[in-house]
């Protein structure tokens, strides 16, 4: 009897075993259980949809003038005014309870008559007000109009940012909210031309980052901020074509900067929309001396365009009674040299106006260069006002 005893000790034994490791592998196979999915619902509260809307006046002539032009030589009436609508998709998360939001700078532009709507994970949408930013990081503090608590992303503790480690990308892609990708942490200490806007110490990842999920959290599998999403290299500045390159600003530098945020909002509560004081934006060179302002030639606008790539930069806008204007200078047009410099973007122009003032002469070669060889470039004299 004693014999049949631990035989049966040794089965119930057994059993409960048996029974232990498969209520184990039932829970790891829950994918509910899943690491990445605890963390995404973790920090999905948190992340908002950033909307963006500015007027913008410009001024445009009627296409009627070139047939004026013909018979009454340098014919042309006087250019009327429109209001442009102007929107941006992007990405944000919620740092404080307070409804404080942190995204990139290009994400919300900095102007007074900026209208910013935030929609939170649950659907509810929030108007926003512009506090404070850093251009150079590419960071930008927002905080939500309403009294209400929200749900938050700690940034006291944040990820160690280790090679090799699983993250998660969450965000606006595309327009398409609470979007989720995966990759990996690829590099660290990344310094990144895109679009001729230079970044630096960047971390990399080949999880997908498309447009819209700018300033969106990028989070490891615990839940912790790895950094925001910020850009995508989708070819190399020779034009090769590139996969699995994504950037995102570290979270050590979120963190370091939405303290100072912080602190300048504490500061001066209640201020919509006013940056700090070394923040204030001021009109480039270009448009504050001679009423033009530039846009970079990106590789898709210059396919949409049909100019010759890699050349100059676009015109985006004249401004009414400017040297430029008076002088023939049309939206559309491209500049492609400085004085004697060829120009390829516009912080190269900008630099090379820096020691320009009210009175100086300068010399822009102007026109349009397009793909099929055919071009028309002018040598204008415009002086500054």
């Amino acid at each position: 009897m004693e014999i049949i005893g631990k035989i049966l000790g040794s089965l119930i034994f057994a059993i409960a075993v048996l029974a232990a490791v498969s209520t184990s592998s039932f829970a790891q196979g829950d994918p509910a259980a899943e690491p990445a999915v605890l963390a995404v619902a973790k920090v999905l509260p948190a992340v908002v949809n950033i909307n963006t809307e500015r007027v913008i006046r410009r001024s445009v002539r009627d296409p009627i003038d070139d047939f004026y032009a013909q018979f009454f030589g340098q014919y042309r009436s006087r250019p009327r005014e429109i209001r442009q609508t102007l929107q941006s998709l992007g990405s944000g998360f919620i740092v404080d309870p307070a409804g404080y939001i942190v995204t990139n700078q290009h994400v919300v532009a900095r102007a007074a008559d900026l209208k910013i709507k935030v929609t939170t994970n649950d659907g509810k949408t929030y108007n926003a007000h512009y506090i404070t930013g850093d251009e150079k990081k590419d960071l930008a503090f927002i905080k939500i109009d309403s009294k209400d608590s929200f749900p938050f992303i700690n940034l006291d503790n944040i990820s160690p940012n280790l090679l090799g480690e699983t993250v998660l990308v969450v965000g606006n892609a595309v327009g398409y909210g609470s979007s989720i990708s995966r990759g990996v942490l690829s590099a660290t200490k990344r310094d990144i031309s895109v679009d001729n806007i230079d970044y630096k110490d960047l971390v990399q990842t080949d999880a997908a980052i498309n447009p819209g999920n700018s300033g969106g959290p990028v989070i490891d599998i615990s839940g912790r901020l790895v950094g925001i999403s910020s850009a995508k290299m989708a070819f190399t500045p020779q034009g090769v074509p590139t996969q699995g390159l994504g950037f995102a600003i570290p979270a050590d530098v979120v963190r370091d900067s939405v303290a100072k945020f912080k602190a300048f909002a504490e500061k001066h509560p209640g201020q919509t929309v006013q940056p700090a004081a070394d923040e204030i934006s001021t009109s480039s060179n270009t448009e504050r001396l001679f009423g033009m302002q530039l846009q970079d030639l990106t590789q898709e606008l210059t396919q949409a365009l049909g100019y010759a790539p890699g050349r100059g930069v676009l015109i985006s806008s004249v401004e009414q009674d400017s040297p430029a204007d008076e002088s023939g200078v049309e939206r559309g047009l491209v500049i492609y040299k400085v004085g004697t410099h060829n120009v390829n973007s516009v912080k190269e122009v900008e630099s090379l106006l820096s020691r320009a003032s009210s009175g100086t002469s300068v010399d822009f070669a102007i026109g349009v260069v397009r793909t099929n060889g055919a071009q028309r470039v002018e040598t204008l004299t415009l002086t500054a006002r």
